[in-house]
């Protein structure tokens, strides 16, 4: 027998891929990259680089990523101070990477990325990861007001989240050709 989604994990994957396709092409290539990178998917360097700049700043994510298995290993349970600290800040110094690309310009793209590089026990934590982030001087002041006006009251006040399992993983499709079709 084999096991099928239930309707309500299918209309939440469907709400998760138009959430997806509302990002600009930029965003969306930039999440999929992040996603081959952070997951192991593929070797994103001979996938995503187009130039040598592509390829470095690739190499460098890399290492920033390093870091994530540790940061989804000690995700706190719980709101006590003494298990923020080390997490919170290499969470931030994670998050003012990706940031500083300039390709995640709201929360609602970090937070999609994010969501499924960490996992969904990772989300009541986002709004401050991603406010200190957005924050930090690293960044210059134009990009910094722009990530701060796109996190709502709502996200940055919830009083709970969800913890279901992010479902839809984007991922690097091929062209498809004309296929023979006539011109």
């Amino acid at each position: 027998m084999t096991a099928r989604m239930k309707p309500a994990e299918g209309a939440m994957t469907l709400a998760e891929m138009k959430e997806f396709a509302g990002f600009s092409s930029s965003t969306q290539r930039y999440i999929r990259r992040a996603l081959d990178v952070g997951l192991d998917r593929d070797d994103a360097t001979t996938r995503w680089s187009r130039d040598v700049v592509e390829a470095a700043s690739i190499r460098a994510q890399a290492r920033m990523y390093d870091r994530l298995p540790d940061l989804r290993a000690m995700i706190p349970d719980d709101s006590g101070l003494d298990a923020v600290e080390p997490f919170m800040a290499p969470l931030v110094t994670v998050s003012a990477f990706d940031l500083g690309q300039g390709r995640l310009p709201t929360f609602s793209a970090y937070r999609f990325l994010y969501e499924r590089l960490l996992g969904a026990e990772v989300r009541p934590w986002l709004p401050a990861a991603f406010c200190a982030a957005a924050a930090l001087p690293t960044l210059h002041p134009d990009l910094r007001r722009r990530l701060l006006q796109s996190i709502s009251e709502a996200a940055a006040t919830a009083s709970g989240w969800s913890n279901r399992k992010p479902a839809f993983f984007p991922y690097w499709v091929e062209k498809v050709g004309d296929m023979g079709l006539a011109h």
